[in-house]
This record gives structure tokens, sequence and C-alpha cells, in this order.
């Protein structure tokens, strides 16, 4: 059976922009979201989450702003921009072609 981290290769984009869709999310919160809404399944470490938060921030689909979290501490929180919503219904245009391609792969084999 595949790592999670596995399945999160080519696709971790689209889960941080689907994540911070509703509102504003540190990185921490980001990674226990997923986590928590895959049952588990899905985690996502530091090493592949900042840099890909990074990347997501310089490509101008996210904007980071440092507020006080629920702990009281300065926190980074992420939000989605008008290209990142953009960017996000394209990735979700690309993940289900990509999904049904590969269900119709499964079905006729």
């Amino acid at each position: 059976m595949p790592k999670p981290s596995d399945l999160l290769q080519g696709t971790l984009d689209l889960l941080i922009l689907k994540t911070i869709a509703r509102e504003p999310v540190h990185g921490w919160g980001i990674a226990k979201r997923i986590q928590l809404l895959s049952g588990d399944i899905l985690s996502v470490g530091q090493g592949s989450l900042y840099p890909a938060l990074h990347r997501l921030e310089q490509q101008g689909w996210i904007q980071a702003d440092w507020k006080e979290s629920d702990l009281g501490r300065a926190a980074k929180f992420y939000a989605l921009t008008r290209d990142g919503r953009k960017q996000l219904e394209r990735e979700l245009r690309s993940w289900e072609r990509l999904s049904s391609a590969v269900q119709l792969l499964i079905e006729s084999a």
C-alpha cells in the first residue's frame, strides 16, 4: 500500500487551496484540517507544506498575514487571492479529469 505522502504528489496545491478556500488558516491548521477531513488517511509534513505555501504565495494564489492564533501566539494565516480562486477551479477541473480517467481504467481492466 502506498504511503500517504506518495498520494499527495501532484495534488498538494489542490489540497491546500481547497483547505483555505473557506477561511484563512495558519500552516499547522492546514495540515490538521487535511488530516482530519481525510479521516487520518492523508498527512502533510512540514517539509512539504511550507515550501508549497511559499510557492503558492510567490505565484500570487495565496496571501499571508500575521494574526494571533487560538493559542495567543502570532501565526501566519494564509488566504486565497482572486487568482487563487481561479487556480483552485482549474485544479479541481484537472483533478476531476484525472480521477475520471483513472476510474475508467479501473472499471475496464
